[in-house]
């Protein structure tokens, strides 16, 4: 795990891109402390800082072939490196190393791109090819790594992160409104764009090919699901339930390869316990866990942590979060996040990534992606609910099953069918509406949109984030079953946007820790892309066929126990008496003038409601921590923008 940069063409003196390469370099120190190196050729430059896991002897970057043809920056793991190896050994190549970045370096040489499905990884990389002028930009299938890009000095400049990107001369940091108005409804932008105006990211799975001044975009890897029609019943469930168990532990047992010590993150649910148990199996000294605990009952797990970390006789630590530390850390977080986002959770993230590295570790393996391609999310269960309530809509009993729902939602219990029926707002849109599933979360999601600006609004005029997703949509998701539509959208979207960049490598890496995610391992994706409906949501039944693999690695308790989704304090986290002394200065009415992105006089009212603890919607809260972490990000721009209302501009 590293960060990686560097840039291509553009007819860059020696001195000049060695001064840029180095300045890329120290706004990457954090993500990897242990080593970093430049390398100067023809018309490209390419660096590296390096957190030294596999290889460490003999891994450092960048690297080149022995002919020096090829020379890689490389950001991540390739995880079955050592099968890769002795394949590539069996063919006649020989190695210098014993680390995955030669076998990757080497693939490549064998095969170019069309080798990048044989590995099995998270990664971003760039691989500059002196022969044919040539500069080849990589990214792993789930979005796991990141890599952003732009063009500056009439090069093509990258980095694993954008502060890199503006830490060289003369670029600008300046908020994109399309991609703040997609935030405020998808919870993040839309690839390739960014939250800054002309830096952009390569999507997950996807390649990027640089010649004779052509940029080239494709993808090499797309998540699909079979054709309703093509789906097989749920027949040989059992022999499925083995085939998953396999899957998963193989997965485990390859995240486990390493030359450091490699731990585990534990939730409290189902998808952390069953990754813990089966690393427990395999590690020859006893796991390390790490946990986060809240003060407040409806966000801690701590019971169900402890009851895991017993059943595993781990060597468990945890973290107690406050509402305090949230607003504290907010501001640093913000600085690594590079994204305005609509919840505090990435900040508790962050302290136990810090806790991961004050105890001496580098890497832990974590329960991300379950949810996602096993339909654990309370979202795919309410889809399902209000497609069956919309089918009757006058129905009086079937509302009811709404508030089967949300067991840590009780103000739910009391609300009458009408009410319901209002909040879901079933039975209002077509059932064939490509965003049936997510339009709710979207709805709400964008009322947090009242407080922008009156010249952001203008400037976005009739914009909408939900039909822009909606037109990029692959051509035979109308084919798909209702729930891999919802799957795909979380799955494709929401969590490379969101879960694996702002809750996962941002605040890990910042902390210089790898997560590692079992769950993505690309078979276990695949493998669950072709389950029948029934076998992942059976009735309301979430993760069903993963809590039929879970029985005997997990306690009982904890396979059937509701599902209590990660959360943090939101904006109760700064209300008196422990408001942070910035928030005053980060809110005033003269930045936020200055911004010109949000509403003053609804601000500051906003702002009152939080000080006196009297916010409880979620679009309030959605909407403060919005406008907050978007205040803070503008903050911490290298270069700030002399943007005003008045100059915003649509791209």
């Amino acid at each position: 795990m590293c960060g990686i940069a560097g840039y291509f063409g553009g007819n860059i003196a020696p001195e000049r891109g060695a001064d840029h390469l180095r300045r890329m370099v120290a706004a990457l120190r954090h993500r990897g402390p242990d080593g970093e190196g430049i390398l100067l050729r023809a018309d490209a430059g390419l660096a590296h800082t390096r957190l030294s896991i596999v290889g460490l002897a003999d891994g450092a970057q960048p690297m080149a072939t022995e002919d020096e043809a090829l020379a890689l920056s490389f950001n991540g793991e390739i995880f079955n490196y050592v099968e890769l190896r002795d394949d590539l050994t069996a063919r006649g190549r020989s190695f210098r190393t014993t680390s995955d970045t030669e076998v990757l370096l080497a693939a490549f040489a064998e095969r170019g791109p069309a080798c990048l499905p044989d590995f099995n990884g998270d990664f971003a990389f760039a691989i500059h090819d002196a022969k044919n002028r040539r500069l080849v930009l990589a990214r792993d299938r789930m979005g796991v790594r990141p890599l952003f890009y732009t063009q500056h000095e009439g090069a093509l400049f990258f980095a694993s992160e954008i502060a890199a990107l503006l830490a060289l001369p003369g670029m600008v940091a300046e908020i994109d409104p399309v991609a703040l108005d997609q935030i405020f409804t998808l919870w993040c932008p839309i690839p390739p764009r960014t939250a800054y105006r002309n830096i952009f990211e390569l999507p997950p799975g996807h390649l990027m090919t640089v010649e004779d001044g052509r940029q080239t975009v494709r993808p090499w890897w797309q998540l699909s699901f079979p054709d309703r029609g093509d789906i097989q019943p749920a027949g040989r469930f059992e022999s499925q339930v083995e085939e998953l168990r396999a899957l998963l532990a193989d997965a485990t047992r390859l995240r486990l390869r390493a030359d450091v010590p490699v731990g585990s993150y534990l939730s409290g649910g189902i998808d952390s316990s069953v990754i813990a148990a089966l690393a427990a199996r395999t590690v020859t000294r006893g796991l390390r866990t790490f946990s986060l605990t809240f003060r407040s009952e409806e966000h801690d797990e701590s019971a169900w942590q402890r009851q895991m970390a017993a059943t595993l006789d781990a060597q468990a630590d945890s973290v107690e979060c406050t509402a305090e530390a949230i607003a504290c850390h907010l501001p640093a977080v913000m600085g690594h996040i590079e994204r305005p986002i609509l919840r505090t959770a990435p900040v508790p993230l962050h302290l136990l990534a810090a806790r991961v590295r004050e105890r001496g570790m580098k890497v832990v393996l974590t329960g991300e992606g379950a949810d996602e391609i096993f339909a654990g999310y309370d979202l795919f269960r309410e889809a399902r609910v209000r497609r069956f309530c919309g089918r009757q809509p006058a129905s009086v009993h079937r509302p009811r099953l709404f508030q089967r729902l949300y067991p840590y939602l009780p103000g739910l219990k009391q609300q009458t069918p009408e009410y319901l029926a209002r909040f879901f707002a079933f039975g209002s849109e077509a059932l064939d509406d490509p965003l049936y599933s997510h339009r709710p979360r979207f709805r709400s999601t964008a009322a947090a949109k009242l407080f922008f600006s009156p010249g952001l609004k203008e400037a976005l005029g009739d914009y909408d984030a939900a039909e822009d997703l909606a037109a990029q949509l692959p051509a035979d998701f109308r084919r798909w079953h209702p729930l891999h539509q919802a799957q795909y959208l979380e799955t494709a979207f929401l969590l490379p946007g969101y879960i694996l960049s702002s809750q996962g490598d941002r605040v890990m890496m910042a902390n210089a820790v790898e997560g590692r995610f079992p769950f993505l391992d690309p078979r276990v994706v695949s493998f669950a892309a072709g389950l029948a409906p029934d076998a992942k949501l059976l009735g309301l039944r979430e993760k069903h066929i993963l809590k039929e693999a879970a029985r005997g690695l997990v306690p009982a308790a904890i396979i059937d126990r509701p599902k209590q989704p990660y959360r943090a304090p939101d904006s109760e986290s700064f209300a008196a008496p422990h408001t942070p002394a910035y928030l005053d200065a980060v809110l005033s009415p003269e930045r936020l003038t200055d911004n010109g992105l949000f509403n003053v006089p609804a601000v500051g009212k906003l702002k009152e409601k939080v000080l006196k603890g009297q916010v409880s919607g979620f679009r309030d809260n959605a909407a403060f921590i919005g406008i907050l972490s978007t205040q803070l990000l503008r903050g911490t721009d290298a270069t700030r923008s002399t943007e005003t209302a008045s100059s915003i501009r649509i791209s």
